[in-house]
């Protein structure tokens, strides 16, 4: 009877050989936390504002660009590496999240887990890190970021495409197609994000998998506006307003 108890504890954590793995794919800002990471680290600033030649240097699609100047303003008010950190470690968490990674932390032979983003690759470690959740996570796909000699935080583009609907430094329908390719066929595939740039990866999706969508967001509205239409996404659509809602139906796809 023990054995038995037991196995029904472990129901979720237990995957048979040859069943296929779940993929759950998330987004960052305004996904696993509740504002943009981007944004977010103005806060180390004495001011917390950038100067208007700053603010108004950025062009359309060349988010990452920008994001160098701005670090590098950040470098010049002598805003040092565990000031910026220690700030990015203050963002909030969207409701449930911590939840939901803990349970793929804690299912990771029956959950695969990926971050797709257009932050970098220092604030997503840092603010999973500060949380205890990096084991949850097996890949980020973002732009890389590093510190130079100078002290200077500087990001990078995460590759070159030619997907003339996302901006130059990330496409994330690219970065998915690559990373399914390259590994066993998953029995379910999630995608949770939020904002117009999660439309690209949704679109790739199969009849079977799910495209999350935040309640209120660009992404919702964009699908919305589909009518319908599976030729251009085929996946079955969730909205999601916290991760108490995206864990229920990962818990349900297990179940199944």
């Amino acid at each position: 009877m023990r054995r038995v108890n037991d196995e029904k504890k472990t129901s979720y954590r237990k995957c048979q050989r040859g069943t296929m793995k779940t993929l759950m794919v998330f987004d960052f800002d305004h996904t696993v936390v509740d504002d943009n990471s981007d944004t977010w680290v103005i806060r180390c600033l004495p001011d917390q504002t950038l100067p208007d030649t700053v603010k108004n240097s950025y062009r359309k699609g060349h988010w990452t660009e920008f994001m160098g100047r701005v670090m590098n303003y950040i470098g010049d008010q002598e805003v040092g590496p565990d000031r910026i950190r220690s700030v990015m470690e203050s963002i909030p968490f969207t409701a449930g999240m911590t939840d939901l990674l803990t349970f793929i932390s804690e299912n990771k032979n029956a959950v695969d887990c990926i971050v797709i983003s257009d932050a970098n690759t220092l604030f997503i470690d840092w603010i999973l890190g500060a949380a205890g959740l990096l084991a949850a996570v097996d890949h980020v796909f973002t732009n890389p970021a590093s510190f130079n000699e100078r002290g200077r935080m500087e990001v990078r583009r995460h590759h070159d495409h030619d997907c003339r609907h996302c901006p130059v430094n990330l496409c994330k329908r690219r970065v998915l197609e690559v990373y399914l390719a390259e590994r066993s066929e998953y029995r379910r595939v999630f995608y949770v994000g939020d904002g117009g740039n999660d439309f690209c990866p949704a679109s790739c999706l199969r009849g079977r998998d799910a495209v999350m969508p935040r309640k209120g967001y660009a992404l919702e509205k964009l699908l919305a506006g589909l009518d319908g239409r599976e030729d251009k996404v085929r996946a079955q659509v969730i909205s999601w307003s916290s991760g108490t809602e995206i864990l229920e139906e990962l818990k349900a796809t297990l179940r199944s």
